[in-house]
């Protein structure tokens, strides 16, 4: 491994949401913090605190977790022209998140200057170094990201490169070079970073966006000549066509760069799918690396050579990043995700062990049902401890009703459910009201469960996904449904399968309050 250090920054929380159809809840927020923190993500920008209610809470929330690794940034932009930093609203907000580090962003393009922020340029260089000068006053880390930098250098090259000098030069800790359109080659970008880091005399951090398909080209070129961070996001979610992928990013600097970026990347496909899985998206079957199809062999050549020599057909070993090799007449075995993550739950298996092929085909079975427990880890802890004699039924489902009456004129709209269980020796039969038939049956559940199980008052649910598995099928379709809950402290996800949306989230429901309650 290369003796270089590259650091990781994160920014799907807030530039990854601008994509079309991403949106997490604040809960769905923190999970992701978590699951990158534990990766090993060096830094996680949660989003930008002066622009909306929700990421204003996620750093309120997240001001009450330990991180073990990363360090949480709060995004914003340098105050605004012909004004004073200090009474600036949006730089309170950061300030007011709490974080350590700081990142903000400031034009470099004349053309922006003038026409968007409309001030002058000598106004802007104030701007950028004002901003920079008074969050370090304050003792935060500050990342200054140095917007449409490439265009700008084309344009104004000497213009661009005073505004990063400025931010240099008011103390900001790493200036990070951002490819804002994604519309230029990676020589180029290259060429313009080594310039970059000559003028500045220290390394730099590059940001690129994927516009001609080049954002982790672009990201790694940049690397290469001396950058020494990578901004992205998971899965390369982002505004337009996204930003550059870190999944991607990550395994080209370990695995082809030698460069030490994670502990532990056999985690990488595991963290992908999290993260989609929270997305409500569905994961890119053909992403490098670590989608499904990626070391998927169906041709006849290339499965012959691919059983007598793997590096014939593939660049690397599956395994590296926590996938693994399919050939498409008859599945291998995926044992050491099993192993892996039974471990991780506090279920070790024994390699080989009937246990784990006992786990592994039930695994397989419900996902050819429409199952994926990448997100759904209490469903998945459930299925271990069936299946290693460790699960106790906190009840026997008799029956369950959902009605919903609707008023012709709009009010008095209604939706009911019944349950009757066996809990013990004893039937509990509970009807409650809801805002709808989720909401109904899990009123109705807590009330014939709280007698025996009083901690249940205490588990919110937290978030509630829907997709549709095989929309081929019309009205017919299976429907995957995802739910987050929390107890306040920790959150989990569960998840149900059935032709049925009732049923599904029903299912879903139950791992909820099984996973929690029966430990």
């Amino acid at each position: 491994m290369s003796n270089k250090r590259v650091s990781l920054y994160d920014t799907t929380l807030r530039d990854g949401t601008q994509g079309t159809g991403i949106s997490f809840s604040v809960l769905d927020k923190i999970r992701v913090a978590e699951k990158l923190d534990e990766f090993g993500i060096d830094y996680i920008e949660g989003g930008w605190p002066g622009s909306n209610p929700k990421d204003a809470e996620f750093f309120t929330e997240a001001a009450k977790r330990k991180w073990k690794h990363a360090k949480l940034a709060a995004f914003g932009m340098t105050r605004r022209g012909n004004s004073k930093v200090e009474e600036d609203a949006q730089v309170k907000a950061l300030l007011d998140a709490q974080t350590p580090v700081v990142c903000v962003v400031g034009k470099t393009w004349p053309l922006h200057v003038t026409h968007v922020f409309k001030v002058t340029t000598e106004e802007n260089l104030a701007m950028i170094g004002d901003t920079v000068r008074y969050l370090k006053s304050k003792g935060r880390e500050v990342l200054y990201d140095a917007e449409h930098f490439f265009d700008a250098y084309k344009d104004d090259p000497a213009y661009a490169l005073e505004t990063i000098k400025v931010a240099t030069d008011a103390g900001a800790d790493l200036v990070v070079l951002c490819e804002t359109n994604g519309g230029n080659l990676p020589g180029f970008i290259a060429e313009v970073t080594r310039k970059a880091i000559a003028h500045l005399g220290r390394a730099v951090g590059i940001h690129t966006h994927n516009d001609c398909g080049l954002g982790v080209a672009n990201a790694l070129a940049a690397i290469e000549v001396g950058a020494c961070q990578i901004q992205g996001t998971i899965n390369g979610y982002g505004e337009r066509v996204g930003n550059c992928n870190l999944i991607t990013a990550i395994a080209n600097l370990q695995l082809k760069l030698g460069i030490l970026v994670c502990d532990d990347l056999t985690k990488l496909r595991e963290l992908g799918q999290f993260v989609a899985e929270l997305a409500n998206v569905a994961p890119d079957i053909r992403a490098p690396f670590v989608g499904t199809a990626a070391f998927t062999h169906k041709g006849g050549l290339h499965v012959d050579a691919v059983q007598k020599l793997a590096s014939s057909y593939e660049h690397i070993d599956p395994a590296l990043v926590g996938n693994e090799r399919v050939i498409a007449v008859s599945d291998m075995s995926g044992q050491a995700n099993i192993l892996n993550r039974a471990e991780a739950l506090g279920y070790p298996l024994g390699k080989g062990s009937a246990e784990v092929k006992d786990v592994l085909n039930e695994v397989k079975r419900l996902e050819s049902e429409g199952y994926e427990f990448e997100a759904a880890e209490a469903s998945f802890a459930l299925l271990l401890r069936k299946v290693t004699g460790k699960y106790t039924p906190l009840f026997t489902m008799l029956e369950y009703h959902c009605s919903y009456r609707c008023a012709g004129d709009g009010r008095g709209n209604k939706c009911e459910a019944t349950v009757k269980l066996r809990i013990g020796g004893a039937e509990s039969y509970q009807v409650a009201e809801g805002d709808g038939p989720v909401n109904a049956l899990d009123a109705a559940l807590r009330k014939a469960l709280a007698p025996f199980h009083p901690s249940i008052a205490g588990i919110r649910l937290e978030d509630y996904k829907v997709r549709i598995i095989n929309g081929q099928a019309g009205t017919a379709a299976k429907t995957r449904v995802h739910i987050t809950s929390s107890d306040g402290a920790t959150a989990w996800g569960t998840v149900g399968v059935s032709d049925n949306i009732i049923q599904a989230s029903w299912l879903a429901l139950v791992d909820s309050f099984e996973f929690q309650l029966g430990k």
